[in-house]
């Protein structure tokens, strides 16, 4: 038996940071991983589809470079060399999670963790090894949910498969209009795959606000090409050697192969979770509260695994740092709720804090503040100049509520936006920040104007207030 501090199951983007910051506080860490160090996120998640998508982003931006007065002939691209780049960029990365893991004293245990009791793991691996701790964090992520109707084969593959994939398909049918799908929707159709998303929602990307949806499917549905079935389920769905069927509405659908990205399950299983006083919500995931303790002491969780998981890996960094301080310190710190989101779809998103939408349904009284890319000169510049940057303001106080963006580096113009609305920044404020020009984030600015009808920059509209 080996003691320690604290122990972290899963080493993953929330896990290995909680390990770290525990080691950082003067604690004896243990961290338990039974696959790869980084997690879905850096292995099968966030990284490789970011990487690939860098790859498709540009060839889709050469072939459409004659605009910019760029003649590049004939273009083609070596799917293949993606995916070995992906693999040793992923490679590069887990060794350096190793090393840090290393450099900061933590123990790195290989295996699969399960509860002996609120303060003893065994870990089997080569052998079996049991770790006395006084406190555990719980990260151990999510897996891509398989509903029970799917066939299984081989033609039929969640996104971790994908990512494994040397050769595209010709044709995919994406089951699933969320976050993961339309990713991999568009990252397939720059590279000329015929995608068709199916989803029974109304909408894709339904927490995003009805303008937004609109702007992406716009893009989506035309310079992409993408067929997008939504509000009926994908009925009948059948696998064989040829590819994959399904019927929507009586509409016969085929293609090559089927890419599932209906959600995300936590992964609790084999955790023995009873034998330290706690159990699983009828969702599967633990139950934590503001501190990411759960309800055994001793004991958090953070990321996938827990109640009202944003299921990104900032968050569930965030998380493991707090859950790391709280298990280490004599005073508890809520973990931070303002959570920006960014999704790498063709065009980008970022949102973060309340959308019109919800606002409306919580009852607020808002303005909103909308200023479109064809007006800014960083965008014209760089020939992408569709979509638009948003804020949702108080009526009352001006506070900035919430933000979104779609349309060039939206992923990286959302960081802004989430600081103004954590800084309480009202949106005349926020108008009075001198920003660079030419640049991106000048559109930031603008919108701010806009909740006033203030803008320089578009043609005054009138202000109205929401309810």
């Amino acid at each position: 038996m080996e003691t320690f501090d604290l122990a972290v199951i899963g080493a993953g983007p929330g896990g290995y940071p909680a390990a770290i910051r525990g080691a950082q506080l003067g604690a004896a860490v243990a961290i338990v991983e039974k696959e790869r160090l980084g997690g879905t996120c850096m292995n099968w998640g966030c990284i490789p589809t970011k990487t690939l998508i860098a790859s498709s982003s540009l060839y889709h931006q050469i072939k459409h470079a004659e605009g910019l007065g760029v003649t590049t002939g004939a273009c083609a691209f070596d799917y293949a060399a993606m995916v070995k780049r992906k693999d040793t960029l992923v490679r590069r990365l887990n060794g350096g999670v190793e090393q840090l893991l290393k450099a900061n004293g933590v123990k790195i245990f290989r295996g699969t963790a399960s509860f002996l009791s609120r303060d003893r793991i065994a870990v089997e691996g080569a052998e079996t090894t049991v770790l006395e701790t006084k406190s555990v964090i719980i990260a151990s992520g999510s897996t891509s949910t398989i509903p029970d109707f799917i066939p299984q084969h081989e033609r039929i593959v969640d996104s971790r498969k994908f990512l494994e994939l040397s050769r595209l398909p010709a044709s995919m049918i994406v089951l699933g209009g969320g976050v993961i799908g339309c990713e991999f929707a568009c990252m397939a159709a720059q590279l000329g795959v015929k995608v068709t998303i199916a989803e029974m929602l109304d909408n894709i990307l339904p927490t995003l606000d009805a303008d937004v949806r609109r702007e992406l499917r716009r893009t989506m549905e035309g310079p992409l090409g993408i067929t997008i079935l939504t509000g009926r389920s994908l009925d009948h769905i059948l696998a064989d050697a040829d590819g994959v069927n399904g019927e929507w509405n009586e509409q016969k659908i085929f293609a090559e192969m089927m890419l599932l990205s209906v959600g995300r399950t936590p992964s609790t299983a084999g955790l023995a979770l009873e034998k330290a006083c706690l159990e699983t919500t009828a969702s599967g995931h633990i139950e934590v509260d503001s501190y990411c303790a759960t309800k055994a002491a001793g004991i958090y969780a953070i990321g996938d695994v827990t109640t009202g998981s944003t299921q990104t890996a900032h968050a569930a960094t965030a998380q493991g740092i707090t859950a790391a301080e709280n298990a280490r310190g004599n005073r508890q710190i809520p973990v931070e709720t303002l959570i920006p989101s960014c999704i790498f779809t063709d065009p980008e998103i970022g949102a973060v804090g309340l959308t019109e939408q919800k606002a409306k349904e919580q009852g607020r009284s808002v303005l909103t503040g909308k200023f479109f890319l064809a007006s800014l000169g960083r965008a014209l510049a760089s020939g992408e100049n569709s979509g638009f940057v948003k804020w949702i303001a108080d009526a009352q106080t001006d506070r900035l509520l919430g933000a979104q963006a779609i349309g060039l580096h939206a992923t990286e113009l959302i960081a802004e936006a989430a600081l103004a609305i954590r800084s309480g920044l009202t949106a005349a404020e926020l108008g009075k920040s001198v920003h660079c020009h030419p640049t991106l984030s000048e559109s930031w600015m603008e919108a701010a104007h806009a909740v006033h009808g203030e803008c320089i920059h578009a043609a005054p509209r009138r202000r109205t207030a929401l309810k």
